[in-house]
This record gives structure tokens, sequence and C-alpha cells, in this order.
């Protein structure tokens, strides 16, 4: 899979992608079909692991030619050693996890560094369906109240507050729109926040 295969498939992972350094070691936690690490293999000369809890998705990234764990994300991430990895993703997956903070803390516990992306609440359509008195249904957000893999929900401005309590450093930030970076109002404007995370230096858990 070249860039522009990623690009056209998954804009937001296309340019997520650009902030991971090559010949990186690299953790994807909920990697899905795979196609991020895949990319990352094959384009950026980096090695890893994805971590993915649903069968089919293990098959998809195993078929991909991926090395995936078949692992509980909530069980925590006891079975790597702190700072074995240059780069841990968690793309769009944190909050579908119960225990956010913590799982926060063990991310970046065994990455280096760490990239966190997930659905902006505060998106402007998503603030229109509620006005409206709906729960918001979008690209970012696709599923009815009812059948939602979503437990938590964040903007750009909670998950900055997060960080800074769980002692993490934030080394940069974007609001993302179909793929592109919204400069303007990015909390408004932005369906998809992602962040570019340390561990604070001298901070201990």
């Amino acid at each position: 899979m070249n860039f522009d295969d990623l690009n056209s498939l998954r804009p937001d992972l296309a340019f997520i992608a650009h902030w991971v350094r090559e010949g990186s070691h690299v953790l994807d936690v909920g990697c899905g079909d795979g196609a991020m690490l895949r990319y990352l293999e094959m384009g950026k000369g980096c090695t890893g692991y994805g971590v993915e809890i649903a069968d089919d998705k293990v098959l998809e990234s195993t078929q991909r030619g991926v090395s995936v764990i078949q692992h509980d994300m909530e069980e925590g991430l006891d079975l790597f050693r702190d700072n074995a990895f240059d780069m841990v993703l968690c793309l769009s997956s944190l909050q579908m996890m119960q225990h956010v903070e913590a799982r926060l803390r063990d991310i970046v516990r065994v990455g280096q560094e760490a990239i966190v992306s997930f659905p902006n609440f505060a998106y402007w359509p998503h603030r229109v369906a509620l006005i409206r008195g709906r729960m918001p249904v979008s690209r970012s957000l696709p599923y009815q109240w009812f059948d939602t893999p979503n437990v938590r929900y964040a903007t750009i401005h909670d998950f900055k507050d997060l960080a800074e309590k769980c002692g993490l450093e934030v080394l940069e930030y974007v609001a993302l729109a179909e793929g592109k970076v919204v400069t303007f109002l990015p909390n408004l404007r932005g369906s998809l926040a992602v962040f570019r995370l340390r561990k604070r230096t001298g901070t201990t858990d």
C-alpha cells in the first residue's frame, strides 16, 4: 500500500503517518484492518505490532502481513515493557474504552511518544444535532446511539485537560476535517482531533 492508496482510503491516516519518523518501532493499539501499520512498514521502514480484539480485524491485519496480537486493551498493556516503542498509535479507539485515563497512561508508558485521535464531539454538526434534540450521527460518529461502540465523548479542550492531569506533554495537536487540517475555529470546525504526546520529563505515576 503506497501513500496515495492510504490517502484515498483514509486521509486522516495519511496525515497522521507524517508524524511517525522513518524506521520507528511502532505499536498500533486498536489497529483495525492493519492498513496504517502496513503503510508504515512498507512506506517508512517501520517495525512493530498491532493490538486488536475483533476476530475479523485480526484476520484482515494478518492477511495484510501485519504482526497482530489479539488482546483486549481494557486489560492494559502489561505485556510490553516501559518505552518499548518509539511511537504508540491509538487512532479513533480510545473513546471506546471504559477506563480512558488508565489506558492513556499505559499508552504513554510503553511508548516514547504517542499519537491519539478521537472524534471531536464539539464539531458543529454534532452541536446542531444536539440542539435539535438528537444524538449526533456523522462520518466521524457513524453509529446510532443504541449500537455505538463509543462509550466516551470528548472535545479538543477536554482532552487537553486530561493530558495535563495525566502529566503528559502535548507536543502538537490538530483538528482535521476530511483529512485536512483546520486552523480557524478548530474545536468547532474539526471532526477529528489528533494529539501527539509524550510523558512530561520528571513525571512519575
